[in-house]
């Protein structure tokens, strides 16, 4: 995706990229979007990207369903507060940071994502996230039972704590440019 395909001109683009002085992080359930909306625009803005889920890969040299198995969510959590804070801590201007569904959750992780970046949280409904769940086998949460009760206690529990974002943008069925174009446009009210 380039500027063209967004309705906001070069100039503006490249303005609002200048005003952006900490990392960008986007919050909210599995299956939302974060990590295709957020790859989109850190091109957009010319500014890296990151995956908080492929660091956590990386860094533990498993891969998450594997962590989970082998010791359990709690330590996951713990992993990936630390990673996403050493993302932070790393890039202080302009990244965009995608989290996990969970991480938004955890009591520090959300102090330091609310205190140092600009927070994003991507809504959808359960139909929109019960659909884009389905083309991946690495959602472990959703491993145990059904998809869409799952996903529906998860949103409702997890609402309150992405309800804290300063940013608020629902992701629908259409193209991820309609999305992104909301994000360009609350930003530019946002700074």
């Amino acid at each position: 995706m380039d500027v063209q395909q967004t309705r906001y001109s070069a100039q503006e683009i490249s303005a609002l990229a200048r005003q952006i002085d900490r990392p960008i992080v986007l919050v909210g359930m599995m299956g939302v979007g974060k990590s295709s909306v957020g790859k989109r625009l850190a091109s957009i803005l010319d500014c890296p990207f990151v995956d908080a889920d492929d660091e956590i890969e990386r860094s533990a040299q498993m891969r998450i369903p594997e962590i989970f198995e082998t010791y359990g969510e709690d330590y996951f959590r713990d992993g990936e507060r630390r990673v996403i804070a050493r993302l932070m801590a790393e890039n202080e201007g302009c990244i965009v940071i995608a989290t996990g569904g969970g991480a938004f959750v955890n009591a520090q992780t959300r102090a330091l994502i609310l205190e140092k970046a600009v927070t994003i949280w991507l809504d959808s409904d359960v139909d929109t996230l019960v659909e884009r769940t389905a083309r991946k086998d690495n959602r472990p949460l959703l491993q145990n039972g059904d998809p869409r009760e799952i996903l529906t206690r998860l949103r409702e529990t997890r609402q309150p704590f992405y309800a804290q974002a300063p940013i608020h943008i629902v992701s629908g069925q259409g193209p991820h440019v309609q999305t992104i174009n909301k994000v360009l446009q609350e930003l530019t009210q946002w700074l």
